[in-house]
């Protein structure tokens, strides 16, 4: 085959690839029929902006339910009419990071199983901006908002109903206009508003069973309406996070940001008193140092640590292995991340000294980390590298601090 021809053919492949590829990019973000199954055409990914500020809905009884399309954690796009098969449509809107919405989350779970079989659909959607966020408004949950941490609740709480997000730019939900997580909406076989506010009357774990909801439920499935001073309740709960109201997001982070950093030489006779924790909060400590790859790389999660729960019953310190003439060097890396908190360097060249202080079950390797209770007992260790969400969760679920108010 002459060079000619070889370029022909060659060009053409190009051009034929080329063409396939344009057609899987643009794909629309729908569900494709494989068999009898359903694959999502493309990947979700979500990408949560700054909008302008926009009108929040407010639906009366009587009112269509809005259409929506929105990815599930199941990687599938979800439309309203994929529920018409039901007699009752339920839509709850929560979220991850919510105490309250956390409070009721088992509660939500029973109705779902209880009315198993009875043609009653549910639906949660998640419409919080997570660029809204601040680390500070996380004190009570291991989790914040994004799509990829909606999948992680989820699992960890083998949710039975499908789970939205709607957080990138509000499409949805505006035009339900929750006002608080959870807030929830009960549509009949019309998909006409029957029931709009709380799932019950009692936040506290134990002290209700999802009395309003399923009553809003029976009713719409008899076919009849509910007294017009019950048919929509208060829903209380935290705020929904819009993305236009990132204000004191921004001016918190750079308050925190302004905040003095400073580390101070700790002797290992210091050391052996603070790993005491003779104080009535639990206390996070990490050892590091500026030549460990790993310490490095993973110390910006503490500062978040601090933020999230710093405000409850939780102390973190950071405590770093270089030599004590390195202090300088040290100190630049933390103001560097913001590290405005407890910092420490060991005054002394014997390394041996402070793992004897820690503790025979630290082999001296970096980094490590402690969680530690009231008087001194070590609730949790990880040697090497933590998984933030593990170490999250280990923290908010000690009984030094929880997940409800």
């Amino acid at each position: 085959m002459n060079s000619k021809l070889k370029f022909i053919f060659l060009f053409e492949a190009l051009v034929g690839a080329a063409f396939l590829l344009m057609q899987c990019t643009s794909a629309p973000k729908e569900n494709i029929e494989i068999g009898a199954e359903k694959a999502p055409a493309t990947v979700f990914v979500a990408n949560p902006v700054l909008v302008e500020e926009k009108p929040v809905g407010k639906l009366a009884i009587g009112d269509a339910a809005p259409p929506f399309n929105l990815p599930g954690i199941d990687d599938s796009y979800h439309k309203l009419e994929d529920y018409s098969d039901a007699d009752v449509l339920v839509i709850n809107f929560t979220c991850n990071h919510c105490p309250t919405a956390q409070a009721y989350e088992d509660r939500f779970i029973d109705v779902v199983n209880d009315y198993s079989g009875k043609k009653v659909a549910f639906v949660a959607i998640s419409s919080n901006s997570p660029i809204g966020i601040l680390p500070e408004e996380l004190g009570y949950t291991d989790l914040s908002d994004t799509f990829e941490e909606m999948k992680i609740r989820a699992g960890d709480k083998s949710y039975n109903f499908p789970y939205l997000y709607d957080g990138d730019t509000h499409e949805f939900s505006l035009a339900y206009g929750p006002t608080a997580t959870p807030h929830v909406f009960v549509f009949d076989k019309e998909r006409k508003l029957s029931y709009s506010g709380r799932i019950d009357a009692s936040e506290k774990p134990g002290t209700a069973n999802g009395e309003d909801l399923r009553k809003a439920i029976d009713m719409t499935l008899e076919g009849r309406s509910l007294p017009e001073s019950e048919a929509q309740t208060p829903a209380f709960g935290c705020s929904m996070k819009w993305a236009w109201k990132n204000e004191y997001t921004i001016k918190t982070n750079k308050a925190w940001e302004e905040k003095e950093v400073t580390i101070e030489k700790l002797s290992p006779d210091g050391l052996a008193d603070l790993l005491k924790n003779d104080t009535d909060e639990l206390l996070l400590v990490n050892f590091w140092a500026t030549w460990c790859g790993p310490c490095i790389i993973e110390y910006p999660e503490f500062v978040t640590i601090q933020r999230m729960y710093g405000e409850r019953d939780f102390q973190f310190v950071s405590i770093s292995m270089d030599s004590p003439g390195q202090s300088d060097k040290a100190l630049k890396f933390l103001k560097g991340k913001s590290s405005a908190l407890p910092n420490y360097i060991m005054d002394t060249e014997d390394k041996y000294k402070v793992i004897e202080v820690v503790g025979k079950d630290w082999d001296g390797s970096l980094p490590i980390t402690l969680l530690i209770e009231p008087g001194g007992e070590i609730a949790y260790r990880v040697p090497g590298t933590i998984d933030a969400n593990e170490l999250k969760k280990e923290i908010v679920d000690n009984a030094l601090i929880g997940r409800y108010y």
